[in-house]
């Protein structure tokens, strides 16, 4: 029996010598690429809501938030259309890292 068709036949159904004879042919790289996941999740965005949302993510209080959305700490990282706010809370908290 050939090894494409080994390759293709189920574990079950195979005697031992023929497990045997595929487990030597098959080359430790293709194990590899049989064990490592092919697509990665991409990466979600996290985002926080309002100064509430500020003042949670850097742990500190409503009027430190606001304080530090004023000075444009994080303004980078800050959407805002009216009264409402969304802020990026990732780039937030690298933008007030580097401060």
């Amino acid at each position: 029996m050939y090894i494409s068709e080994l390759k293709e036949k189920p574990v079950w159904q195979m005697t031992g010598e023929e497990l045997l004879q595929l487990l030597q042919t098959v080359s430790i790289k293709e194990f590899q690429q049989l064990n490592t996941p092919q697509e990665t999740q991409p990466t979600t965005k996290r985002y926080v809501y309002g100064i509430r949302g500020i003042a949670d993510l850097l742990g500190c209080s409503i009027t430190t938030a606001n304080k530090i959305k004023k000075e444009g700490h994080i303004k980078k990282a800050i959407i805002q259309r009216g009264r409402k706010i969304i802020v990026d809370a990732d780039l937030a908290l690298e933008l007030f890292a580097k401060k």
